[in-house]
């Protein structure tokens, strides 16, 4: 009973608008149709169209998928030849992966059939994840809402990255997300694969690189074909990251001669900018690098390749009196001068092996050839100037996924800036851009809470209109979506209960998960400076069971929005109760924290919780005007309990504090 109350208010906020389908990404045109298609057990889907094994099995898990949201016992399992079929897919050509794949696809339902027509088979699969978020059911059974739609993407490139080196994420984290990716139509695994906390791909050609700076967690060269194959079959192109000369620590440890400064190297168990640098004057370097890279391209079929290029601090080349004269012999002025001779260099190894070069934005110079594509991560200013510049460009800068900043966030974040002023040739070098989950605090437990639901508010920003960004509208969608997600196998709504369970036993997971509800983490790199995390230190406490977007909190916030516009007396009951339940909740908390440790660190949100939320009730329930001092008292009150505390924010705290001003 004690969280009968909100689950009610999500209920209220989220589903009482529900006219549009919940559509995400949100197609470029859609219409309603009139009636709709009935499924039942004798539901097909047919294929007109070249061969494609690509199209047949993702058809076939269209299928299954039909199935399991809707119980039913579909006697045809995958698609069959004829122009019968209750779903009839027509396409033209079996689709290359590269940036000019056409993704485009239209789709009619009526209530004779249904037909789905794509000028690539990738096209169509774009639209049979539309056409799984239209399934629909009411008393009389399971169909397919009525609509005509015609969609293609607005970019090129939708992309996730995932770093797989400061946590190791294997390959079960790694294929269940690009099930997801698909799901919402992105089209881009950026793993980033090497770094100063693990080397994670096997090579042949320099084994110590695995052997010596991994741990023994990496990838084999067979896990790697996998994995670009499981992509491909999903239309997802698996673009790899090898970040130097910078964060390059587990490198040195097998390969220390490559280093800038003499070594050992130790794996790196601390996060930040590390010192260990490759090398750039050795001739040995480029030849490692040759040789490298050959190997690895011949493992990612891609036509890109990322040398990563970020945050090279130059303190191991400013120590080299080697580095020093060679910059002055070359006339190189500055580090950043070297670090482009550098990339020239790579650049070269990368276009003998037919790859294109990608780096983030410090490596953006007049030096480099105008082929390579610069990620933007710092700011818009740089993807500006490098699109201007006539360099095919990404943003990443707002879509820092691991920052948990709020889907709302990320989804008013364009990848063509507002005002940017961007002349029309420079808005043609704009591909898109990538969310990126970077693995600091992250586990294989975790990370799937990290990256969803919100990658799929961004991965709609990279393919949807722009002028489409209405952010209840988009929260409303995502609530959906994300239910959905889950039966692709991810654990962003399934281990939120079981983290909490480890804590503090099923028994106590409805008074924990109470407060949870309304926490966030704190945002941006403030937990860094909360605590000293290393690679081992635990990700199993509070501040990694909250989520980035607290519904509950949310649902609350607005219904005090509500109330204060319209005086609904409804809200006004509904309101009292929550703050109650939130009062009471706090007694159950001080029991809890006696037995379990692990969450005595909350308690002071559970108790400044309880103290605003009996704030907010003697402000509802007043019948004669407060004072002065009883406003500055809960003004005091309010902003104490606004501090993070345990690396957690309480997010009831802006909607309790409109109540109390409400009041005389």
């Amino acid at each position: 009973m004690r969280t009968a109350t909100v689950f009610l208010l999500c209920l209220v906020v989220f589903t009482a608008r529900a006219q549009p389908p919940a559509l995400m990404p949100w197609p470029q045109e859609i219409a309603e149709a009139a009636g709709n298609f009935s499924v039942n057990e004798d539901f097909t889907v047919s294929l007109s169209g070249p061969a494609s094994n690509r199209l047949s099995a993702y058809a076939t898990r269209f299928i299954s998928r039909v199935a399991g949201r809707t119980g039913l016992f579909i006697t045809q399992w995958r698609p069959v030849a004829g122009d019968s079929a209750g779903l009839q897919i027509s396409y033209n050509k079996v689709a290359a992966l590269n940036l000019q794949t056409d993704e485009s696809y239209q789709l009619n339902i009526a209530p004779s059939g249904m037909v789905l027509q794509a000028n690539t088979d990738v096209g169509a699969m774009r639209g049979l994840e539309t056409l799984l978020q239209l399934l629909s059911s009411n008393a009389a059974g399971y169909y397919f809402a009525g609509y005509t739609i015609k969609d293609s993407p607005r970019f090129v490139w939708r992309g996730l990255l995932l770093d797989v080196c400061r946590h190791w994420l294997p390959m079960e984290v790694v294929l269940r997300n690009l099930d997801a990716m698909a799901a919402v139509k992105m089209n881009v695994l950026h793993l980033h694969l090497t770094e100063d906390q693990g080397f994670r791909i096997e090579s042949k050609v320099y084994p110590k690189l695995h052997e010596m700076g991994s741990d023994g967690n990496y990838f084999t060269q067979e896990e790697i074909r996998k994995i670009v194959a499981y992509a491909a079959a999903r239309g997802i192109r698996v673009v790899p990251e090898f970040d130097i000369p910078g964060h390059t620590t587990s490198w040195f440890v097998g390969y220390p001669e490559l280093a800038a400064a003499p070594g050992p190297y130790e794996i790196a168990r601390k996060y930040g900018v590390h010192n260990p640098t490759i090398d750039p004057t050795k001739e040995y370097t480029y030849v490692f690098l040759e040789k490298f890279l050959t190997e690895m391209a011949g493992l990612f079929p891609d036509g890109f390749m990322h040398i990563g290029g970020d945050e090279n601090n130059g303190k191991q080349w400013n120590a080299n009196a080697g580095i020093t004269k060679f910059k002055e012999n070359q006339g190189l002025a500055s580090n950043h001068e070297l670090q482009a001779y550098f990339n020239v260099k790579v650049a070269a190894i990368l276009t003998q092996l037919n790859k294109r070069m990608v780096g983030w934005d410090e490596i953006l110079d007049e030096d480099l050839p105008r082929s390579i594509v610069i990620q933007s991560w710092r700011g818009k200013q740089a993807l500006i100037d490098a699109a201007e510049a006539g360099y095919d460009v990404l943003l990443s800068n707002g879509y820092y996924i691991d920052l948990v900043q709020p889907a709302a966030y990320h989804y008013q974040n364009d990848p063509i800036p507002a005002g940017s002023g961007l002349s029309a040739e420079a808005l043609q070098h704009v591909l898109g851009g990538e969310a990126t989950m970077w693995a600091e605090l992250v586990s294989p437990e975790t990370v799937d809470s990290r990256i969803w639901p919100r990658t799929a508010a961004i991965a709609e920003r990279f393919w949807s209109p722009a002028g489409r960004n209405d952010t209840d509208d988009m929260y409303q969608r995502l609530q959906i979506v994300s239910v959905q997600l889950e039966e692709l196998g991810l654990l962003h709504r399934k281990n939120y209960a079981m983290m909490m369970r480890r804590l503090v036993g099923e028994e106590n997971v409805p008074t924990l998960k109470t407060l949870i509800d309304v926490l966030e983490p704190i945002e941006g790199y403030k937990r860094h400076r909360a605590r000293k995390y290393r690679t081992w230190s635990p990700l199993t406490r509070v501040p990694d069971i909250a989520q980035p977007d607290a519904f509950v909190a949310m649902a609350f916030n607005k219904l005090v929005d509500d109330y204060l516009a319209n005086g609904s007396q409804l809200a006004k009951k509904q309101i009292k109760e929550q703050l109650l339940v939130w009062v009471e909740n706090h007694k159950q908390m001080r029991q809890l924290a006696n037995k379990y440790p692990a969450i005595k660190e909350i308690l002071p949100l559970s108790e400044g919780l309880s103290g605003i939320a009996v704030l907010g009730m003697q402000a509802l329930s007043s019948t004669k005007a407060h004072d002065a001092a009883w406003h500055q008292s809960a003004d005091r009150m309010l902003a104490d309990a606004a501090k993070p505390r345990a690396e957690c924010e309480l997010k009831v705290v802006t909607g309790i504090a409109k109540i109390v001003a409400a009041v005389n």
